[in-house]
């Protein structure tokens, strides 16, 4: 699947509220859709890219030989996972998914995110 159609199934999952697939060596979108006024998925996605790359030095400062497979971040009002793709190449990728938390279902949304990685094609 491509990235457009990866991003509209993201947000088919109940409680999207916006979706990204960001290169986090240069914290740029290769894509996205929804997001909204209270949610800029440029700067999202610059903010993640600087998660991510906390998370990935703090796991080689503690010489910890295993990958991220995915973050959670929990605010009041929505969740905000994160999905490292794991595929071969210099790029190094990571979904977005923003989920409103009274409409969404966290473990599900995980496992969507899942399937659309191991289908989606770059």
């Amino acid at each position: 699947m491509n990235i457009e159609t990866a991003l509209k199934e993201a947000m088919a999952i109940d409680g999207a509220v916006g979706a990204a697939l960001v290169d986090y060596d240069s914290g740029m979108t290769l894509g996205a859709a929804g997001g909204g006024p209270d949610l800029n998925l440029e700067i999202a996605a610059a903010g993640n890219t600087e998660v991510v790359r906390a998370k990935v030095r703090t796991l080689e400062s503690l010489g910890i030989d295993d990958g991220v497979e995915d973050i959670l971040i929990t605010l009041h009002r929505r969740y905000h996972l994160i999905r490292l793709l794991e595929r071969g190449g210099p790029a190094r990728l990571f979904l977005y998914l923003a989920l409103d938390r009274e409409r969404s279902n966290l473990a599900l949304a995980r496992h969507h995110l899942r399937r659309i990685e191991g289908e989606l094609s770059i």
